[in-house]
């Protein structure tokens, strides 16, 4: 019990690194042979499960209500309590009913994406074989207790953050944390400086990463949200989200509109109470009238709707939308900070170059894993058993593994250290199979790989039915089919290996050493592959490789993680479409620079940014220094969130793409964060709103060419409510000037915005690509949704569709008809002028005759039901009673069409203006 008072406290940021195993030891309270099953039980109640703090989904209702927090919901509140204290529950009734509409339509989308994006937290649900007293034994994952000594494998995950005690052959997959594509060889007696990053902390292992080849027994040193992980995860859950483009700009627009609510109604005012000698009770009418032909009710239920189908048709290209606002965000964005390992990459590493010993070099198609490609010389196959020296390459390349790869059900699965599997991929392609060489040459003992070696090693029997004499590299060898005999295949680091061959004299040697130095400089991995027979003793123990110089050098063969198919086309049309893309990694910047060649993101070292140059750039300076990098490497998750706020300080709208846990905070703070859903965590999943089901970097411009037509649909729509709303409040205006009465009642207004209107703008938002979206630059970050072309339209076709609505009401009162009549038909001029403006809405440069109604028989389905529904409620009596209509006569109906008509040529000749003014945005 003494020692549970005196259990240490851990912060999460000791130096663990730095210590001796002894010291750690000591700070923990533990030994060598771990904890007791009493004192273990202890610390668990005290430091809590091993478990990621996670944040629970969103409750239904609570979603429910998020759809009402939006400026313009508010407005549309206010209307409705105006309508209730003058006397007009009806109206009330009406923008109740949108309301309610849009947020069941909004809470459906985004109760369905939660459903299906939010996965459950796997990293630390892991088994863990851990010591108590002094038995080894199995336990779960959660248990696990600071001070515990865990046994890790081949295999393993790693189920908390430790300090190695012992290691063997130790090679760990730390990509979700730090992006390097490459296991990581661990070394227990490695001590670091304290802040020696996390990259290269070679005693550490960290939860949630995976054991790729070796064993180890270490002490944990952290659990839960004390781990990196969890520290990363917490990060996620504090840091505030970034605002999607399009609330930030509905946001401005609704404010807009209340403006002019406001300036309207006390224009209104003026002139009708102190000109005009309305009473009060008439000028609340008009500024009700006002306000309703204002703001737009049936935006909200439009916007939820074309933002819905817009994340149907990204899902069906790849993209799973957890936000509906975020759909248009891709669209939007002017910069994609995306992370290398994952996801411009395969994170597979795969044999790209092989050069032999007399300098003749090879390319190797393919990418990853499954072995489909080919060996290339000058543009030529090689074909297998076509090149000897290639061949025997080839066989120690799938001798010296202990990795397997192979088909099964039609798909290629693989396990054991990725190194080898590449290797095993590569032997693929020119007919060599590891199961079918090891029938020929039975595998008789191995030297596992050591961090001190530097290189592995496999032997095999060399099976020969008599004397013979067989060639090996450039030496005979006689053999005596008497003697036991083995074939020993080496692999490792090229001046290990180089200096293990007989063949190669010292200034071979040097050439050969350069020769690697230039492939690791173009980033490539580079393993020497060399092979020998030898004897064996009468025990069977393998002879001394060093000293003895038994083998003959076979070549090098240079990995790279390669790019994903697509993703340089992707990076292309990026660049095309007026976006910037940056790359930020943890990995190596001799690797990114590699990778960033390939891209044509960067083709000079000097173009790339290291974590330890970011840390001497003053914080004011960032956001310069975003604008002009391109790759940034060896950065930490603290780094990345920095890079990404300098990138939105400089006034970029930035998505960021990652598939680890050390890029969910950055996913947080983006604008628009992508995650990738088959490899991704389920901390960068969490914290992002978008989410790539095929982890493909082009998936990502798919996803910006359909947030593009999203956002051109929601201004389609935009422009046909408001051009409509403003051609009312002028005609309101009109009418209180020439001191004419009330030319459309409220709820006539309501009826045109929310139903007949409604309808139409509903079926705009499913208006399919005009094309050409992806030859456009970004729009500006900053401007608004009303811009100068929204607003040169909207002033338009408003005036026309006002001063002839305004002259038809003043013609049919002159004609004496009754206050109810004309308003009638007026009604109906409105309708006609909405059933015909629709064809302007299609497009915002382009002709309404180059779009054929065919194309979308949602938008012509939708006008055609608008037109009827009107038609139905000039003859069915309880809504006759409720919008006081009545049936018109055919030859009032015709001249009100040509009314209408007359909206098409205005509209095409500011369409034709515009394009000769401004021909770069008339793509």
């Amino acid at each position: 019990m003494e020692r549970s008072r005196t259990w240490p406290v851990i912060e999460g940021n000791e130096a663990w690194h730095a210590w001796p195993a002894d010291k750690a030891l000591d700070v923990l309270a533990s030994h060598a042979e771990g904890l007791s099953q009493e004192e273990a039980a202890q610390r668990l109640r005290h430091y809590g499960p091993n478990e990621l703090p996670r944040k629970p989904p969103p409750p239904l209702w609570q979603i429910f209500l998020r759809q009402f927090k939006s400026p313009l919901i508010y407005l549309l509140g206010i209307a409705a309590g105006i309508s209730i204290l003058t006397g007009h529950p009806t109206d009330a009734a009406f923008i109740g009913v949108v309301l309610l509409i849009n947020a069941i339509i909004g809470t459906t989308q985004e109760w369905k994406a939660e459903e299906s994006a939010h996965a459950l937290q796997r990293l630390l649900r892991i088994r863990a074989t851990v010591l108590r007293d002094g038995e080894a034994t199995e336990v779960p994952g959660e248990d696990l207790v600071p001070g515990d000594v865990i046994w890790l494998e081949s295999g393993n995950r790693v189920p908390a953050d430790a300090r190695l005690l012992w290691a063997q052959g130790l090679e760990v997959d730390e990509s979700l944390l730090t992006g390097e594509s490459v296991p990581v060889s661990k070394d227990a007696d490695w001590l670091g400086r304290p802040d020696t990053v996390l990259a290269d902390r070679h005693n550490m292992v960290f939860a949630g990463t995976l054991v790729a080849r070796g064993r180890a027994r270490a002490v944990v040193v952290a659990t839960g949200s004390k781990t990196v992980v969890g520290q990363l995860a917490l990060d996620v859950q504090q840091a505030p989200e970034g605002l999607p483009p399009l609330l930030q700009r509905m946001e401005r627009f609704a404010w807009s509109i209340g403006l002019v609510v406001l300036v309207s109604c006390a224009i209104v005012g003026v002139l009708a109470y102190l000109i005009r000698g309305y009473t009060t009770g008439e000028v609340f009418l008009f500024a009700v009238a006002l306000a309703v032909s204002a703001i737009p009710e049936g935006l909200p239920a439009a916007l939820t709707v074309a933002l819905a189908v817009a994340t149907h048709r990204m899902a069906r290209r790849g993209v799973i939308v957890r936000r509906l606002a975020a759909v248009e965000g891709l669209g939007s964005c002017t910069l994609i900070a995306s992370d290398k390992t994952g996801t411009l990459t395969c994170n597979e590493l795969t044999v790209k170059k092989v050069r032999l010993p007399d300098g003749s070099m090879f390319e190797v198609t393919g990418q990853g894993y499954t072995p489909v490609g080919e060996v290339v010389s000058g543009g030529r196959r090689i074909l297998a058993g076509e090149h000897p020296a290639l061949d025997r390459l080839a066989r120690a390349a799938v001798l010296c593994s202990e990795a397997d790869l192979h088909q099964r059900d039609q798909h290629w699965v693989w396990r054991g250290d990725p190194t080898e599997v590449a290797l095993l991929a590569f032997g693929h392609k020119l007919g060599w199979h590891r199961e079918s060489a090891l029938e020929k040459f039975p595998l008789v003992g191995m030297i596992p790989f050591e961090p001190e070696l530097r290189y592995s090693a496999s032997f095999h029997l060399w099976r020969r039915a008599s004397a013979t004499t067989e060639m090996t590299g450039t030496v005979e060898t006689e053999l005596d089919a008497a003697t036991e005999e083995w074939l020993v295949v080496v692999k490792g680091a090229p001046e290990r290996v180089l200096f293990m061959c007989r063949d190669l004299d010292e200034s071979r040697r040097t050439a050969l050493i350069q020769s690697a130095e230039q492939l690791a400089a173009q980033g490539y991995r580079v393993l020497a592959l060399a092979e020998g027979i030898v004897a064996a003793d009468g025990a069977g123990v393998p002879p001394a490789l060093e000293s003895d110089h038994a083998l003959n050098f076979l070549g090098y063969v240079g990995m790279i993680d390669p790019l994903r198919p697509g993703a340089k086309e992707a990076v292309a049309e990026c660049h095309r479409a007026g976006i910037t893309v940056c790359m930020i990694t943890g990995d190596h910047p001799t690797t990114a620079l590699a990778i960033a060649r390939e891209l044509g993101l960067a083709e000079r070292p000097e173009q790339v940014v290291t974590g330890q140059q970011l840390e001497k750039v003053p914080a004011e300076q960032l956001p310069r220094l975003v604008q002009t990098a391109r790759v940034f490497a060896r950065v930490t998750p603290k780094q990345k969130l920095l890079i990404v706020e300098a990138a939105k300080a400089a006034g970029h709208i930035v998505a960021v793409t990652g598939d680890g846990a050390n890029d969910a905070p950055a996913l947080r703070a983006a604008n628009i964060g992508v995650a990738m859903g088959r490899s991704g965590t389920d901390v960068a999943r969490e914290a992002a709103e978008l989410v790539i089901t095929d982890d493909n970097f082009a998936t990502i411009v798919a996803g910006v060419e359909e947030g593009r037509v999203a956002y051109d649909n929601v201004r389609k729509v935009i422009y046909l409510l408001i051009s409509k709303g403003a051609a009312e409040v002028i005609l309101v205006l009109l009418a209180v000037a020439a001191g004419l009465p009330l030319p459309l009642l409220p709820v006539q207004l309501l009826w045109l915005n929310a139903v007949t209107n409604g309808i139409q703008d509903v079926a705009l938002a499913f208006e399919p690509n005009e094309g050409g979206v992806l030859r456009r630059k970004p729009r500006p970050p900053k401007e608004p949704i009303l811009n100068r072309l929204m607003i040169e339209r909207t002033v338009i076709a408003a005036i026309v569709m006002a001063l002839i609505g305004f002259l038809a009401f003043r013609w049919m009162l002159e004609l004496g008809w009754s206050e109810k009549s004309a308003r009638n038909g007026l009604l109906m001029l409105a309708v006609l002028f909405e059933n015909i403006h629709i064809g302007n809405c299609r497009s915002e440069t382009k002709s309404a005759f180059v779009l054929s109604p065919l194309r979308s028989p949602i938008l012509l389905i939708g006008t055609i039901t608008a037109f009827l529904v009107h038609i139905f409620a000039l003859f069915f009596p309880p809504l006759q009673a409720v919008l006081q209509t009545e049936p018109i006569k055919l030859q009032v109906f015709a001249i009100f069409v040509l009314c209408a008509l007359t909206i098409v040529p205005v509209m095409e000749l500011h369409k034709l203006s515009w394009r000769w003014r401004y021909p770069e945005e008339a793509v």
